[in-house]
């Protein structure tokens, strides 16, 4: 039984960015099958509350997948123990976040790179965990699938139910080409479920990936950035946003984490989203470089005054080609 339904379009866990509210902004727009931040097991059985809150969950979310980082058998152990005592639809093991400090510890892409050690820990997810276990990785060479298909196997025989494979290599990070057909050639040679992810930022490339990977489902990561519509984009062919659609939203989101972090925390998370949200939309360079002086909810609700007057004159005049309304 597959772990998503045929034409899923599934949240990847990011970190910073998937937190309830991140989610519930997600949900408004089409998104079911979403995940929370990706979670360290060290941080997650030594340190403070923050990490404990990124497992929160809605009463309103139906389905929510968790996903762990680690590369040490005991931590990945009192982990499970944990994360049993919540309620979640799957979970996941990193295999392939490129963060320098995470895979300099063996953990993310750094245990993608080792399948023994990745196959004994899923063994152990399998063994401990109330929940099905899935995985995401990387693709291990740009040219020749075997790599990438020897540690889907050694995943696949361990006992993961999906396997997400982003089409980068780990020293690409988050750029370049999304090579679909190593990840066809993995879906292909493995029995279990092969969701696609890399690079879909709109609907066209979304279908580009779907097209290449023989995938009929596919992970949404940073493309979701600012971009909470793309979920409509692709499941409902909806038209682009007008700056009322945009502003509405972002006023949304930035308050709603308030309500979650308080005033002083959720500001300084929310500069980044700020940031995406203006990203590409024919903001000013001096507009922008104003989010990072917003400390306070007062300061916030000025700021989105002058986002509310709309994108340059020169941008609107470009865009008319392709918007309706602003």
């Amino acid at each position: 039984m597959s772990i998503y339904p045929k034409n899923s379009v599934i949240m990847a866990p990011l970190a910073g960015y998937t937190d309830l509210p991140y989610r519930r902004l997600l949900r408004r727009h089409g998104c079911y099958y979403a995940f929370t931040e990706m979670i360290d097991t060290g941080s997650l059985i030594y340190s403070k509350k923050v990490t404990r809150n990124f497992m929160d969950r809605g009463d309103e979310e139906e389905w929510l997948g968790i996903q762990i980082v680690g590369a040490k058998i005991d931590e990945i152990s009192k982990a499970i123990d944990i994360i049993n005592q919540r309620e979640f639809s799957v979970l996941d093991l990193n295999l392939g976040c490129p963060t320098p400090k995470v895979v300099r510890k063996g953990k993310g892409g750094g245990l993608g790179r080792n399948p023994d050690l990745a196959a004994e820990i899923i063994e152990l997810m399998v063994k401990k965990s109330r929940f099905p276990v899935t995985a995401k990785m990387r693709i291990q060479d740009e040219k020749d699938p075997e790599s990438t298909i020897y540690l889907a196997k050694k995943l696949e025989e361990s006992g993961v139910e999906a396997i997400t494979i982003h089409g980068r290599l780990l020293k690409a990070i988050y750029s370049g080409p999304c090579y679909a057909d190593i990840i066809a050639a993995v879906r292909e040679s493995v029995n279990v479920q092969v969701v696609a992810n890399g690079g879909v930022v709109g609907r066209e490339s979304y279908l580009e990936l779907r097209k290449n990977s023989g995938c009929s489902e596919i992970m949404i990561a940073r493309g979701a950035m600012g971009n909470p519509w793309i979920f409509e984009e692709i499941l409902e062919n909806r038209k682009p946003i007008t700056t009322e659609e945009l502003s509405d939203e972002m006023e949304r989101h930035v308050l709603e984490t308030v309500d979650y972090y308080g005033e002083t925390l959720a500001m300084k998370l929310s500069r980044k989203y700020i940031l995406d949200y203006l990203g590409g939309r024919g903001y000013t360079g001096k507009l922008k470089c104003n989010v990072s002086r917003i400390s306070t909810v007062d300061e916030f609700k000025y700021f989105m005054e002058e986002v509310r007057k709309g994108p340059t004159a020169r941008y609107k005049t470009w865009a008319k080609k392709f918007f309706e309304e602003f």
